[in-house]
């Protein structure tokens, strides 16, 4: 881990889910997400503190772990810090088991909540809505990305970086993962929109290891769109014939050879399960239920 800067006083530290850093003139920093967990936290503070700075602020873009599991580490460690987020975002942060069990659809099992609750009971300071804000006498821009997660939020700042947190993903990940997690199908496709119309020089992604100019980013969101589009398209292809939401997930599995796990599995049922909701809500499915079992095909 390093500190990049990408213009003025935007930085960001490339890593697993990469950290967005402003600094401010007094010497305190604020933290776009704050990585995984307390080993990863205690390295990114230690990169700040390199830089004469302190952690002054926290911003998450999203509840998922690997954006906000450091939170507890700079918690404990930086006396008034200030974590902010969205509202909707704010009740997962601060309920750690929120996550998993809407995954799993009822209270989890152990083995998908240990994923999610690195974090000790902790409060988010202030929530974030669209619009300009200002934080420590900054101004910074906040735009509203929902689709990946619920109540996700982008940041701008005047260095004309735009934080994305996991409003896309790279061509990278889109071929390791051609199915990725996606909670809300019409919200992404409107973030799609949304992303289109930014007009910043830099933009940062959560999953990747470039930083991307405005030209660069719409040829993703391009890609992004196209590939939601296909998957959308094969699943209504698929549900010619009736199928349970787990039968659709195994054909998409096999169709697409997509690598998974016990958690990797629920995040893919998710996405499933998101994109039948939007073909449903689109008039394009009928469901039955029979012998205990809820089927969806097209009518």
């Amino acid at each position: 881990m390093r500190l990049v800067k990408i213009n003025g006083n935007s930085y960001y530290i490339p890593a697993p889910a990469n950290i967005g850093v402003f600094q401010f003139k007094d010497k305190y920093a604020l933290l776009v997400d704050c990585g995984d967990n307390k080993q990863q936290a205690r390295r990114i503070d230690e990169i700040i503190k390199e830089q004469k700075l302190s952690v002054k602020y926290i911003v998450n873009t999203h509840n998922h772990i690997d954006h906000c599991g450091g939170n507890g580490y700079f918690q404990e460690r930086s006396p008034g810090l200030e974590i902010l987020t969205s509202a909707t975002e704010k009740q997962f942060i601060e309920d750690n088991h929120l996550f998993s069990n809407l995954l799993y659809g009822g209270q989890a099992p152990h083995e998908l909540r240990r994923h999610f609750s690195k974090n000790p009971a902790l409060t988010v300071t202030d929530t974030l809505v669209p619009g300009t804000c200002r934080i420590n006498d900054e101004k910074f821009e906040i735009h509203s990305l929902p689709g990946h997660s619920p109540g996700q939020i982008g940041l701008a700042t005047r260095d004309r970086v735009c934080y994305l947190g996991d409003a896309l993903f790279s061509a990278e990940k889109l071929r390791k993962y051609s199915l990725p997690f996606l909670f809300d199908i019409a919200a992404q496709l409107e973030t799609y929109q949304t992303l289109s119309r930014l007009e910043y020089d830099h933009f940062v992604l959560g999953h990747a290891e470039t930083v991307y100019d405005q030209p660069q980013l719409l040829q993703l969101v391009d890609l992004n769109r196209s590939l939601l589009l296909e998957s959308i398209e094969l699943a209504r292809e698929i549900l010619s014939q009736p199928k349970t939401r787990e039968e659709l997930l195994e054909e998409i599995s096999i169709l697409r050879d997509l690598p998974l796990d016990f958690k990797e599995y629920y995040f893919s049922l998710s996405t499933v399960s998101a994109i039948i909701t939007y073909l449903y809500d689109q008039k394009q499915l009928v469901y039955q239920v029979e012998n205990g079992k809820l089927y969806y095909y097209t009518g």
